[in-house]
């Protein structure tokens, strides 16, 4: 296992199309296996394979001791929303109040290609979806007013010049 770098917005594979796994071998369990090192030693609850510059269907959620590994997941149904106050390992330092799905229903693989059905309420169906955002290039600053994403280009880019 190997930690992997963590993707900055505006890294541009955030954004990329992410492709369907079709294969269930060594090396997909490898990148979960790295996903999950990844996530820990940086705090997060939830990661998805751009995150860490792979451009694949493949999700790793850890929320309250329960764990989740997620291949190509499809959401069957969401209903009603919620806000809740989100973070985001590529978004290091940055929470906004966003509105997610207060219920939903999603079918994946898990790591070994079994296909499971989760219904899902509250604040883990929150979880999935912003990870499943993530697989369609969609990010948390796609999820705020035009005034909070500009705040948060703002402080993006003050955070990235006090770095160099």
């Amino acid at each position: 296992m190997a930690l992997r770098t963590i993707c900055v917005y505006p890294n541009p594979v955030l954004r990329e199309e992410t492709e369907e796994v079709t294969v269930f071998d060594g090396e997909l369990k490898t990148l979960v296996a790295d996903m999950w090192d990844t996530m820990y030693a940086n705090d997060g609850i939830g990661l998805a394979a751009p995150q860490v510059g792979v451009s694949k269907k493949v999700i790793v959620i850890d929320y309250k001791d329960d764990k989740y590994v997620l291949v190509n997941p499809k959401v069957l149904s969401a209903e009603g929303s919620v806000v809740n106050e989100e973070g985001c390992l590529s978004f290091p330092g940055i929470y906004e109040k966003v509105e997610s799905p207060e219920r939903m229903t999603v079918e994946y693989a898990d790591e070994n290609g079994e296909t499971v059905t989760r219904e899902l309420e509250g604040f883990i169906a929150c979880v999935f979806s912003h990870e499943i955002d993530h697989l369609n290039g969609r990010l948390l600053i796609d999820r705020v007013s035009p005034l909070k994403r500009q705040f948060m280009k703002k402080k993006i880019a003050r955070r990235a010049s006090e770095e160099k």
